[in-house]
């Protein structure tokens, strides 16, 4: 069975992995075959995979996990200031400094649970927040945001608007204008940038498909199931809950590094509490508790923000002209509510009609499309034996 269910994996991983390669080419049909938008899918795919590392596993609600994005983007920032332009050091300290930051946050909110825990982890998020706009500036730059400069020239005086970049500079980097940041040498902006955080998505798919079939994951799903059972036992599960939410605050902070990455910029609206009930929205609406539900639903908001956002009014009035002026204004005047600016409202009823009928999310309504069709075929089959 251990073997089977290996081999099933290995099958399902690599899939995945293809998928995630060659969404450049299968999305293009749809409109999403280019780099900035695939980038969205691929980092917030990886944050949403792992926040279900705690949510989707233990059931432990937390709404500030946008602060350990924040901080995973400042981080980022910074190591391009200080250090190089070269990403592997940006990402490593990101997910370390994120890290440590949930340890501490998830020490003190784990002494509750329920809804104590998760308004807990919303106030520890929006004093991060507010944090970054006020007392840190000298390190945040307030509400003009994190940004990389020209390397000085001469002595620094002031570290947010002189980088250093000790590493280049001893390696005799040159700089013509604001670099961009580099793998090695090679540039990663545009397609380079996405396969970036595809590798990244992938590494990070990879290793929670591992956790959730390791006896840590089952210990998680054991606390979701039944917390107090599981204390009868003997067993004190804090430890274990406090591995997830730290394990789901790197996630989160590699998700930051990798949107410093892609734009060298990080700003406190990545902390807000707005960015950490999307990521809620995400995992839900694709399936919490699943493998591939928090990539999935993370790209069929990404996309329909992209979409919907991108509607005005000019373009529904393009598209209904062939109606009557009163029909077309009328139907304008609603639609338009729906679209641009007012995108979110479309959103909040696609949401409402997957939790009412489909609880699972949507990784639920594919597997009762194929329970469906494996049933139809089996009567079909069932039926074309008796008539032999």
């Amino acid at each position: 069975m251990f073997k089977r269910n290996a081999r099933q994996d290995l099958i399902f991983f690599l899939v995945f992995s293809a998928f995630v390669l060659s969404m450049p080419v299968l999305l293009a049909p749809i409109g999403a075959g280019y780099p900035d938008l695939l980038q969205k899918f691929a980092i917030y795919g990886l944050f949403a995979i792992g926040f279900n590392i705690l949510f989707g596993l233990t059931g432990y609600l937390s709404f500030g996990h946008a602060a350990f994005l924040g901080v995973g983007s400042y981080a980022a920032v910074w190591m391009f200031k200080l250090l190089t332009m070269n990403v592997i050091p940006a990402i490593v300290f990101a997910v370390i400094i994120s890290g440590l930051f949930a340890l501490a946050i998830g020490y003190v909110s784990l002494k509750r649970s329920g809804i104590y825990f998760s308004i807990l982890t919303l106030a520890f998020a929006e004093m991060s927040y507010k944090l970054a706009y006020s007392v840190l500036t000298p390190l945040t730059n307030g509400e003009t945001g994190l940004q990389v400069k020209l390397r000085a020239s001469g002595p620094v005086t002031d570290l947010i608007n002189q980088d250093v970049r000790v590493l280049d500079a001893a390696m005799g980097i040159e700089e013509n204008g604001i670099p961009a940041p580099s793998l090695f040498g090679l540039e990663i902006t545009g397609w380079q940038a996405f396969y970036l955080c595809a590798v990244m998505l992938i590494a990070g798919f990879y290793i929670a498909m591992r956790i959730n079939r390791s006896s840590f994951g089952m210990m998680l799903r054991a606390i979701k199931s039944n917390q107090n059972r599981l204390n009868y036992t003997g067993v004190y599960p804090r430890p274990y809950l406090l591995a997830a939410f730290t394990i789901s605050g790197m996630y989160a902070g590699l998700a930051g590094a990798l949107l410093a990455v892609t734009d060298p910029l990080a700003g406190a609206e990545r902390m807000q509490w707005t960015a950490s009930g999307e990521v809620v929205l995400m995992t839900i609406l694709g399936g919490a508790g699943t493998l591939l539900g928090p990539f999935l639903g993370a790209a069929v908001i990404k996309y329909f923000e992209n979409i919907f956002s991108a509607i005005n009014e000019n373009s529904l009035h393009a598209v209904l002209s062939f109606l009557p002026d009163p029909v077309e204004n009328a139907l304008v005047s609603v639609l338009s509510m729906f679209v641009g600016e007012g995108w979110h409202l479309t959103l909040g009823l696609l949401f409402m009609l997957i939790v009412i009928f489909l609880p699972g999310g949507l990784i639920e309504g594919f597997n009762r499309l194929i329970g469906l069709f494996t049933r139809s075929r089996k009567q079909t089959t069932g039926e074309n034996r008796e008539e032999a």
